[in-house]
């Protein structure tokens, strides 16, 4: 049968089970907004395609499934690059969609033109113009393909509006097919034998382990495996920022996330450890510190889907290019065949519950009467929330209470911007976090400079009935950086106050529809969020006052050794400590 290239777009959609898509119409994607009318697929429409973007990547985190976009060309495209970097820095499923001016013009600075090919290539995974509507069927095949499989990330298609226009013959392309047409594309998934038995040699030899357990396991689907394994070794296990939830808090080898704003255990483990085995993981420089003294005695093992990530940072002793989930499963399964006794890890452990009781994640307590504090409300609201609730988080201060002071159980229940760092990420990937598990509880940990982002889109989620919640840690600051420049700049703060008021976020927020309370004192604050809680017709939005002065800790500053990280000063000696 004859469909237009835009009929042959949205049945591919479809054929790829696509569910829900994000985005804003526009005159070079306009054809598309036809037959999507009359298609099963959910379009929300959306204030800003930034948001489309970070709402495909909230739906991707939440489900597995890739997250997919739309926009039109030119300024439509490029208010994508930064969710479609985003993605591409924390290994996000998006498909992104585009609009192109028409072929004859392509070039000629036509009106919304732009080169969303090129100006996208150095941030999507794949990319592709594409120049025939024959070509659409297997151009969207290719890229739900690569954006899920290997090392996941984002792909784009841009279609220009004639080819859209244009009718071709409906034709869905085989698997063989699609293999074929992407002759160079072949993942390894199995760790290749030879390795996975040094690997196991390595870690029945040491004596300080540990499992550096990064993004790539929720990727891989790999928690099960990686709680196999941590059981079987007795290794500590650390969960960076990408992989909170991959591994129960409640664990007893559980030691949180390690690096910048880690817990000074996991940030030690990882520095004393004669074996690190890094799973998923690709050494960050916030995990690593000053590269050539971190983990100075350690022995490396790094499994990981992409190669290029093996010996990008610190040359591993043992490379495993290899699918997490498959890799942990041969050590697992070699480990066991081994016969070999398991180490003993009774020394190594008594040094690691040293640091946890001398050194645990800490702030001074709230007195009635004062400034609320923002880890005490992270607390209250992580103490009030089901089970099984999503936490969203922007960037900065709160980003890092966030992950700290919240109990992460299970896997997916945690999304926030590891890689870039984006701010105003919070409110459009809650939304997308909530599309895609509707039957959860979201709640947004946002600060008030990334909530002035993104905040349109809460009137998306009003208009759309996607009830999240917002807790807005507004302590009129540019947060983080004003700990920066109060710690290494001489308290010289230069332009980071953002003012309480200004905005007023409760008229805001109820002028979007939402539910909106402010808090001040702190005998307010269950009861206000008991009451946002019951709230499931609408978003909610609570502006809380909190205290400007609070500071994230551990810290280790920027370039520095994490061997000189900088704990609480209720931690130090001479320091008066408050326990809570």
């Amino acid at each position: 049968m004859q469909l237009t290239g835009a009929q042959a777009l949205i049945k591919s959609l479809e054929m790829e089970r696509t569910e829900v898509v994000f985005g804003v119409p526009g005159g070079a994607i306009l054809p598309v907004y036809d037959p999507i009318l009359d298609s099963p697929i959910r379009h929300v429409l959306v204030r800003h395609e930034q948001g489309a973007g970070h709402m495909a990547e909230g739906y991707a985190h939440v489900t597995g499934r890739p997250g997919v976009c739309m926009a039109t060309s030119g300024p439509g495209a490029t208010n994508l690059v930064t969710a479609l970097c985003d993605a591409y820095m924390d290994s996000v499923p998006v498909v992104a969609i585009t609009g192109q001016v028409s072929r004859p013009v392509i070039g000629t600075d036509a009106f919304q033109e732009g080169d969303t090919v090129g100006i996208t290539r150095s941030v999507t995974k794949h990319n592709d113009l594409v120049m025939r509507p024959e070509d659409i069927a297997l151009a969207v095949r290719q890229a739900f393909l690569l954006a899920t499989t290997g090392r996941p990330g984002p792909v784009l298609l841009d279609l220009p509006k004639d080819v859209l226009q244009a009718s071709a013959e409906w034709y869905w392309p085989t698997d063989s097919e699609v293999a074929a047409s992407l002759p160079g594309y072949k993942p390894t998934t199995k760790g290749h034998p030879r390795m996975v038995r040094e690997a196991v040699r390595l870690m029945t030899a040491s004596r300080r382990p540990v499992i550096y357990a990064g993004g790539g396991i929720l990727k891989a689907r790999a928690t099960e495996a990686l709680r196999k394994l941590a059981e079987l070794t007795g290794a500590p296990v650390v969960t960076t920022l990408m992989a909170r939830g991959a591994f129960p808090d409640s664990h007893r080898q559980c030691l949180g996330m390690p690096g910048m704003h880690g817990n000074y255990a996991a940030i030690m483990a990882l520095q004393e450890a004669d074996l690190i085995i890094a799973l998923g993981a690709r050494f960050d420089d916030r995990v690593t510190g000053k590269v050539s003294t971190f983990a100075p005695n350690a022995k490396v093992v790094h499994v990981d889907i992409d190669p290029a990530e093996l010996g990008k940072i610190r040359r591993p002793d043992v490379p495993i290019v290899g699918d997490a989930r498959l890799v942990i499963e041969e050590l697992v399964r070699v480990l066991g065949a081994s016969g070999e006794a398991e180490p003993d890890l009774s020394q190594w452990w008594s040094v690691i519950d040293g640091w946890r009781e001398r050194f645990p994640l800490y702030y001074e307590a709230q007195v009635a009467g004062e400034q609320l504090k923002p880890q005490a409300v992270i607390e209250a609201i992580r103490d009030a929330s089901p089970a099984e609730t999503t936490l969203v988080s922007g960037v900065g201060q709160h980003q890092m209470w966030a992950s700290q002071y919240w109990r992460f159980e299970q896997p997916y229940t945690w999304v926030n911007s590891g890689g870039l760092g984006t701010m105003g990420f919070a409110v459009p990937a809650a939304i997308g976090a909530k599309v895609g598990r509707p039957d959860r509880t979201v709640w947004a940990i946002d600060g008030d400079g990334c909530f002035q982002m993104t905040a349109q889109e809460l009137v998306t989620a009003s208009a759309e009935r996607i009830p999240v919640k917002v807790a807005i840690l507004n302590n009129a600051y540019l947060g983080m950086v004003r700990q920066w420049q109060e710690m290494f700049y001489e308290e010289r703060y230069s332009e980071v106050y953002l003012s309480p008021d200004l905005p007023d976020y409760v008229k805001w927020a109820e002028a979007m529809g939402c539910a909106a309370f402010r808090v001040e004192n702190p005998a307010d604050v269950a009861p206000v969020i008991d009451k946002a809680n019951s709230i499931d017709d609408r978003p909610v939005v609570i502006d809380f006052r909190t205290d400007s002065r609070e500071k994230v800790f551990p810290m280790v500053p920027a370039g520095a050794s994490n061997s000189d990280v900088i704990v609480h000063p209720g931690l130090r000696p001479g320091g008066e400590r408050v326990v809570q």
